[in-house]
């Protein structure tokens, strides 16, 4: 591995305020290098703070922040790394959580100069310690309320989930960051955050997107890979498809179980490509289109419903407030008070809408590991010259089959497994159906709604 690695997948950012726009926060704080400074050197001013709430409210500027590009020059200058570093360990658990926030924006938003910046300085150590002390107190049942004990596990769910997400970054764009992974164990927490995965599909997401990336070209790595560790993959890779989210996760655990092909005994190969590729084509077998119109039909009638039962509750409180009409008038800014507080609540991403984002990311994943099966590896320009004559690709085809033990490959360098596989579940045909155009009345319905417009381009 090199220094750098490819970036595969554009993750989404962290938003402490509910909003994970980078064009919101630029209009909220401005924009331009020297403008930058001054919010930047403020910011990180607070994050020494004696108050918890006041070094929470310097994260979440900051996790906002870095989303504009002229700002990520004056955080490098003022050393933004390093003092956002320790606060991965501060006592409070919501400073934890945005200062996890806050890495997590900067090493998804700064490319790779960053987040080989980020590993020089040392951000692996606390981000290691923080993972391992999140994995501990998931285990620990200390607490002696229940309730108090549950919200504690959230907490710290959430604080693991943007952890695993700055990882996850680092790890795509750095190979040192991988290799500390490797010696640190990493592996054993990030599995047992993933077992997590039927109470809290967020997280094992997040896990299942940095194994997909660190199992990629590792074969130290591979090594560590227990029974344990394969019967927690294998576990999430059978678990039934409640959900979109659900669908996206057993399509990233077989991408990360396609990157172990090479520990997996050859007497049980065909099993494991039949299964993934089982996965794969139930994945690309389902209609985006339609599924965006069911979605977006789902959520008009849930906020048509709330919308009302929201002014029943309303119309039934002021009978009871108006008396006369002074408190008429109070009542009145009472309503449109309450409207624009509820609605400020609402979710910047609903549930349908994630839903939908879930199935078309499940798919662009499935076509991905696809390719990685069909082209393993990317030949170089001499192999290339070798290939193309005849004579040498007939030889090449004759010493492959000797090499790999009389296992038959085609054409395209796939082993027998994997052709029958693509076959059988018929691959190729649904590859083909996904190069039309889309459904012009899900592209319509997107078009007009400005949450819903991004995923035109999915």
């Amino acid at each position: 591995m090199g220094k750098s690695r490819t970036k595969r997948f554009k993750r989404p950012q962290f938003s402490p305020t509910g909003d994970c726009q980078a064009e919101a926060a630029a209009a909220a704080n401005g924009t331009g290098g020297e403008e930058d400074d001054g919010p930047a050197a403020e910011l990180l001013e607070k994050l020494q703070h004696q108050s918890a709430e006041v070094r929470e409210c310097a994260c979440a500027g900051l996790a906002r922040l870095v989303q504009q590009l002229p700002a990520l020059a004056g955080l490098a200058r003022r050393d933004a790394v390093r003092r956002l570093g320790p606060l991965l360990l501060d006592p409070s658990l919501a400073v934890r959580e945005t200062a996890a926030g806050a890495l997590r924006n900067l090493s998804a938003c700064g490319g790779f100069e960053v987040c080989d910046d980020m590993v020089t300085k040392d951000i692996m150590t606390p981000l290691v310690v923080l993972l391992k002390e999140c994995s501990a107190g998931l285990d620990s049942n200390e607490m002696s309320l229940q309730e108090k004990k549950d919200q504690n596990r959230n907490s710290i769910e959430n604080i693991a989930n943007e952890a695993v997400n700055v990882l996850w970054n680092i790890c795509e764009c750095s190979s040192r960051a991988v290799s500390i992974f490797n010696k640190e164990g990493c592996l054993e927490i990030v599995l047992k955050y993933l077992s997590r995965f039927p109470t809290n599909v967020d997280l094992a997401i997040s896990v299942a997107y940095c194994l997909q990336t660190v199992t990629e070209d590792n074969p130290e790595l591979l090594k560590s890979f227990s029974a344990t560790a394969l019967n927690v993959l294998e576990s999430a890779l059978l678990s039934p498809v409640s959900s979109m989210e659900s669908l996206l996760l057993k399509t990233l655990v077989a991408g990360t179980i396609w990157n172990l092909k090479d520990i997996i005994p050859c007497k049980s190969q065909a099993e494991i490509i039949n299964a993934l590729l089982k996965i794969l084509s139930e994945v690309l077998g389902m209609d985006a289109g339609e599924t965006v119109i069911q979605m977006k039909e789902t959520e008009t009638q849930r906020l048509k419903t709330a919308a009302e039962a929201e002014e029943i509750l309303e119309n039934t409180n002021g009978d009871d407030l108006i008396e006369d009409d002074e408190m008429e008038g109070i009542s009145h800014k009472r309503k449109i008070r309450r409207k624009t507080f509820v609605s400020d609540l609402l979710p910047p991403t609903d549930k349908e809408l994630r839903e939908t984002i879930a199935l078309l990311t499940a798919q662009q994943t499935a076509l991905e590991i696809i390719v990685n099966m069909c082209c393993n590896e990317d030949p170089s320009d001499d192999e290339w010259e070798e290939l193309s004559s005849s004579d040498e690709s007939d030889a090449f085809m004759e010493n492959s089959f000797s090499e790999c033990g009389g296992q038959l490959f085609s054409p395209l360098c796939l082993s027998h497994e994997v052709h029958t596989a693509l076959t059988n579940y018929l691959i190729p045909k649904k590859i083909f159906e996904k190069t039309a155009f889309p459904n012009s009345i899900a592209v319509d319905l997107c078009s007009r709604n400005p949450t819903w417009k991004p995923l035109i381009r999915k």
